[in-house]
């Protein structure tokens, strides 16, 4: 069964009525005054009201995906003012931004690190090319682990892309069968979704699903929040170093970390001696590949069927 509702069901402040009346959600939203309130007061209220209300599914409480970025704080934070029990986890990646690791370390103390059984450039060695928009094999490994069997809070929102607003909803059932997939933004739906457990999967709550980056900043600055400095420095995206879904954003973070870009370098090398029978054969060198995967035509995923044969 597949559950999608309307896309028109992002919540913002002056639909919230229509909305709310619409969907007859028994009381988690009904009852929530405009009257003399901001937008961020509405936003913070509701999501709330979403981790309070689908809580009540899981008595061990909620696994919180926690990736050190803004999002992810937000979600923290909101789950400590929901007053829900939840166990925070952080999955080590090996390449993640070094001032995220230390600002998380040191202000996020509960947070459970759970260590990576591969590293990157053990799986860029093994998979003999290096991942691309259309085969990232090392979010498999890296960031997608961790909360299956458990309902998982997650900071992902409608408005960080067109992938994530057309196939996400507040409740989610992720699984890796394409039939057992499915989304709501209705809590009665959620709560149908909630029973039932997905094979080889796991249940994800969205609580900031409609938020905008304009909400996430106003909670952050409202509850002073210890934001990463490197969002100061105009990074807009905090995620893995050379993640390929960052496309053009990848030069800014390889000028301010050129050790990482070393590294890839040396690790592509490596995967040419492990791999004489390489994809391109254009690729001689580390550099080579490394040149192409920063290509306009990696960016954009024209990988050629590389990947075709490259296993999660």
């Amino acid at each position: 069964m597949t559950i999608r509702a309307d896309k028109s069901n992002y919540i913002t402040v002056d639909e919230f009525k229509v909305m709310s009346q619409r969907l007859g959600v028994g009381g988690m939203m009904q009852q929530l005054s405009f009257d003399g309130r901001t937008r961020l007061e509405v936003m913070v209220d509701l999501a709330i009201k979403r981790l309070q209300h689908y809580a009540q599914f899981d008595e061990r409480g909620y696994y919180l995906a926690f990736s050190g970025g803004k999002d992810s704080q937000c979600i923290y934070h909101l789950a400590k003012e929901a007053g829900v029990k939840f166990d925070a986890h952080y999955n080590q990646t090996g390449i993640d931004p070094p001032e995220l690791v230390y600002n998380m370390r040191k202000h996020y103390p509960d947070v459970i690190v759970e260590p990576y059984e591969k590293s990157m450039w053990q799986l860029i060695r093994e998979n003999g090319v290096p991942p691309l928009r259309t085969a990232r094999y090392c979010c498999v490994h890296l960031k997608e682990r961790g909360g299956e069997g458990r309902i998982v809070v997650t900071g992902v929102r409608a408005a960080e892309s067109t992938m994530r607003k057309n196939n996400w909803g507040i409740v989610n059932r992720i699984s890796k069968k394409k039939s057992e997939r499915a989304f709501t933004f209705d809590p009665e739906q959620g709560e149908q979704l909630m029973k039932m457990c997905p094979t080889n999967g796991k249940i994800m709550v969205a609580p900031i699903f409609d938020w905008t980056d304009e909400d996430v900043w106003a909670y952050i600055r409202d509850r002073n929040l210890p934001y990463c400095s490197l969002y100061d420095e105009g990074f807009k995206r905090l995620g893995c170093i050379g993640c390929p879904m960052a496309s053009k954003g990848r030069e800014q973070q390889f000028l301010r970390w050129p050790k990482f870009k070393e590294a890839y370098i040396r690790t592509f090398d490596e995967m040419l001696r492990l791999h004489p029978d390489k994809p391109k054969p254009t690729w001689k060198t580390g550099h080579d590949v490394f040149d192409w995967w920063m290509s306009d035509v990696a960016a954009v995923g024209d990988d050629d069927g590389l990947f075709e044969e490259v296993s999660p």
